[in-house]
């Protein structure tokens, strides 16, 4: 199936069959550089560039960049639970289209969800670094989806999840 390259800019998600040590380090570090490199690319926006989608019928950049927030803060939340719950635990889903609808998502200042992220991800590394390689192979379960996801590969889809919305923003700028 051909990929949409303005839904897509980068591709979708593969994860590589084997996930080792050296991978997950880079996609931990990704996900530490990321907040850097919204910062940086928001402060290349107008405040009228907040308020365009990256495609037609997309989010805006605003929504883009509060989706973020709320989309790596279930994360965390979800490797918690697979942490320190059965594994295999099911988490929760959540509406991202209806919670970029919110007023918070549509309408709050892109510093709020930014600093958010900045908190997060220095947080969420440092736990992932802990880490053993039992822990890795934990999962949880993905009710909407049907699918057990392992955490090695959920680090390396939120690590591309980062990159993904980066690009979208880049489309606007």
């Amino acid at each position: 199936m051909e990929v949409n390259p303005l839904q897509y800019p980068i591709g979708r998600f593969q994860a590589p069959e084997q996930i080792d040590a050296a991978q997950r380090q880079q996609w931990m570090d990704q996900l530490k550089a990321l907040p850097e490199q919204l910062e940086a690319m928001l402060a290349q926006f107008r405040p009228e560039d907040l308020e365009k989608p990256y495609r037609e019928g997309s989010w805006t950049a605003r929504q883009v960049v509060h989706h973020l927030f709320d989309s790596h803060v279930h994360c965390y939340v979800r490797m918690k639970a697979a942490l320190t719950e059965q594994d295999g635990v099911e988490i929760k889903d959540y509406n991202e289209n209806a919670h970029a609808q919110l007023p918070d998502g549509k309408h709050a200042p892109v510093e709020l969800s930014l600093m958010g992220l900045k908190a997060l991800h220095h947080r969420w590394v440092y736990l992932l670094q802990s880490l053993s390689e039992e822990d890795w192979q934990k999962t949880y379960f993905h009710p909407t989806r049907g699918i057990h996801y392992r955490l090695d590969r959920v680090l390396g889809l939120y690590a591309w999840h980062g990159l993904h919305h980066l690009a979208h923003l880049n489309l606007i700028v």
